[in-house]
């Protein structure tokens, strides 16, 4: 096992691979704080390089992969999960003695099993924050965006107690509250409370389009209520197909439950069951309020 070079934060060089709402969230967080040695970012675009340093999101940027990696004691890769998958062999090539690779995707179980093959000098935790809007892109980061939010942490077998202090101080630092936790275990909860609001949304969007097709007047009256439970339906696509794409098992678990729910209260209705359907919506109201008290 590999001890981290940078054993404390302070010490570290950070390199984020990704600027969009979570990396460049991430970045200006640790510029403000200040809680490490340096903050790089790799992006694709020369137009998001120039911006990130306009905004003092990073210390330094590059497009290119190999030189940004190579200088890091952290590598926290803030792209969709399926390109996190892809990055991670070319990273553990990259990366020296001690580094630590961290990942902020959505899903767990698929990113830990690829950090299983990274070199044996490479020190990996799998990461994810629970915090995000539907906006996407480095327009829409705010170093702000962690404060107060719980930040799964999924270690490997492999990973040492040293690396893995080092990814629960990051954490801190941004104002994030780490919470350890298995992968499989993480994925499944997150399609509940996540993956599965997303879809429904869309349901919803979906609904309501198919009625426009013969009253088009369903978009006028549609007001705040629509508005916030299909908020989730304008998400990144792109994020969330490989959100749902990794997770693919535990989202169809997850709408087999729901469907049960909603066929319960569909035949409550179909009944007129006046009596059953107000216990069943009053238990549902109470959950909600107890769990946002």
């Amino acid at each position: 096992m590999t001890t981290p070079q940078a054993t404390t934060l302070r010490e570290a060089r950070i390199t984020i691979v990704g600027l969009g709402l979570m990396g460049g969230s991430l970045a200006g967080a640790l510029k403000a704080r200040h809680p490490c040695q340096h903050v790089s970012g790799v992006v694709r675009q020369r137009e998001t390089a120039r911006l990130a340093l306009a905004r003092g999101l990073v210390d330094q940027v590059s497009t290119e992969l190999a030189p940004a990696v190579a200088e890091a004691d952290m590598v926290i890769l803030a792209t969709p999960v399926r390109t996190i998958l892809e990055l991670l062999p070319q990273v553990g090539q990259l990366a020296r003695p001690g580094c630590v690779v961290m990942d902020l995707g959505s899903t767990k179980a698929a990113v830990v099993q690829a950090m299983l093959a990274l070199p044996a000098h490479v020190q990996p935790v799998g990461g994810h924050p629970m915090c995000g809007k539907e906006t996407s892109g480095l327009d829409a980061a705010e170093p702000d965006l962690y404060q107060g939010r719980v930040f799964v942490l999924t270690p490997l077998q492999r990973t040492g107690s040293e690396a893995l202090g080092l990814a629960e101080e990051l954490v801190e630092a941004v104002g994030g509250r780490p919470l350890v936790m298995e992968a499989a275990r993480h994925d499944w909860l997150v399609s509940v409370i996540s993956h599965l609001p997303y879809l429904l949304a869309c349901g919803l969007v979906g609904t309501a389009e198919q009625v426009s097709q013969r009253d088009d007047a369903v978009w006028t009256l549609a007001a705040s209520g629509f508005r916030d439970t299909s908020r989730l339906a304008a998400s990144d696509v792109t994020m969330m197909l490989d959100t749902l794409l990794t997770n693919r098992d535990m989202v169809l678990d997850a709408l087999a439950i729901c469907d049960v729910h909603l066929q319960r209260l569909a035949n409550l209705v179909r009944n007129g069951d006046a009596e059953g359907l107000s216990m069943a919506l009053t238990a549902m109201r109470e959950r909600r309020e107890r769990m946002f008290r």
